[in-house]
């Protein structure tokens, strides 16, 4: 997850996807995974003090800077890099288990008030951003 200035997915030559200020998320599906880990996670999400105040302190969540969020799925995240030259992706969900999980985030994010713009499932995908600070944070479920 990273906190941005701007974000944007493009497919194909159009933009299938873009926000201003707010969070890129990247997720990841692996073996085990449930929705209510998903449910977890966006509410958890939804609260997460990573915007700057006045002060430079990271005290404000998403709603206080009316932020959006992209979320992209990536199954790369999933990826064993430990031996080897190339990644094993043994522990990557299924996709069509994945793509259910990753509509279910969507939604549950949306069900919390924020607006959300999502990348296209299965897609080769660019990926733009502008990372503010840089920000960037690993949550796990």
């Amino acid at each position: 997850m990273q906190r941005v200035s701007s974000a944007q997915v493009v497919v194909m030559g159009a933009v299938v996807g873009e926000i201003r200020l707010g969070l890129l998320i990247f997720l990841g599906c692996q073996l085990g995974d449930s929705s209510a880990q998903g449910q977890h996670l966006a509410a958890r999400i939804a609260k997460l003090r990573v915007f700057e105040d006045l002060d430079g302190r990271t005290n404000l969540d998403i709603f206080a800077v009316k932020g959006e969020i992209l979320l992209v799925s990536q199954f790369t995240l999933a990826a064993d890099l430990r031996r080897g030259n190339r990644p094993s992706f043994t522990t990557a969900l299924a996709p069509l288990e994945a793509q259910v999980l990753l509509s279910e985030f969507s939604q549950e994010l949306s069900s919390k008030g924020l607006k959300v713009e999502n990348g296209v499932f299965g897609a080769h995908m660019e990926v733009s951003s502008c990372n503010m600070g840089p920000a960037t944070y690993l949550l796990e479920a």
